[in-house]
């Protein structure tokens, strides 16, 4: 997740209705475009993890003490950017929309090979 400020700038982080008819023009299909927002959402959702966790464990202190947290004011405001981030389907649901996913299947026959190999 490289650039995840400028993808979701102008995302309204609230679900809404869609028109399923919008989703159907690109496959044809409801519950194949359904996956592959679905795969699209995970995906974002592990980038987006990580991404979070690499910048909040520069904060990290190993001690084997307990002491006092100290707050730290730049800390809170990584979290609380990440917290106002749109939901990971939702972010999936406008690049699917925006024709900005670029889906590739698997071979059949390959698929087909592995299973009875």
């Amino acid at each position: 997740m490289t650039d995840i400020k400028n993808k979701v700038q102008n995302i309204d982080p609230s679900a809404k209705a869609r028109d399923i008819t919008e989703m159907i023009e690109k496959t044809g299909n409801i519950y194949e475009a359904l996956a592959i927002m679905s795969s699209r959402a995970k995906q974002l959702a592990v980038d987006i993890k990580h991404e979070l966790h690499g910048k909040l464990e520069e904060f990290a202190v190993n001690s084997e003490t307990i002491e006092e947290i100290q707050e730290n004011k730049e800390q809170i405001e990584i979290s609380k950017f990440y917290e106002k981030l749109p939901n990971a389907a939702v972010i999936s649901m406008n690049e699917y929309l925006d024709n900005a996913l670029e889906v590739r299947y698997r071979d059949q026959d390959t698929e087909e090979k592995e299973l009875l190999g």
